[in-house]
């Protein structure tokens, strides 16, 4: 069974730092692209970071703050999201999601195949 678990969200303060993390398993997931997206209440879903062998792609919104990098283990995969410098627009749920087909644009959400369920991230000015 497929799943991706992300875990690390909370409440932080602007200007703050908060670490997510996202362990994917049940495939081998050491060949896919992997994603973090967010959505505000009342927006749509948009793209924040990905990464695929040594390409990591950024929204311009998070360039210079936000840092995302994986560990590749044999049966599970797990991708962090570093987040630095946090605004109070940064407030979302944040979802993981892996490529595992390839071809597609990093930055949109049709090209994952493979969602986890959201972690709740919300910065207070």
């Amino acid at each position: 069974q497929v799943q991706l678990v992300e875990a690390g969200g909370g409440l932080v303060q602007a200007g703050g730092s908060l670490g997510l993390s996202c362990a994917a398993s049940g495939r081998t997931f050491s060949s896919c692209a992997m994603g973090w997206f967010r959505q505000a209440p009342g927006k749509e879903r948009e793209s924040v970071a990905a990464i695929s062998g040594a390409y990591t792609y950024y929204a311009d919104s998070v360039k210079g703050r936000f840092t995302i990098a994986r560990d590749n283990a044999k049966n599970t995969v797990t991708v962090f999201l570093q987040m630095n410098s946090l605004k109070p627009e940064d407030t979302a749920v944040y979802y993981c999601a892996a490529d595992c087909d390839g071809g597609g644009r990093y930055d949109e959400p049709t090209t994952y195949d493979y969602w986890g369920q959201g972690t709740q991230v919300t910065v207070s000015s």
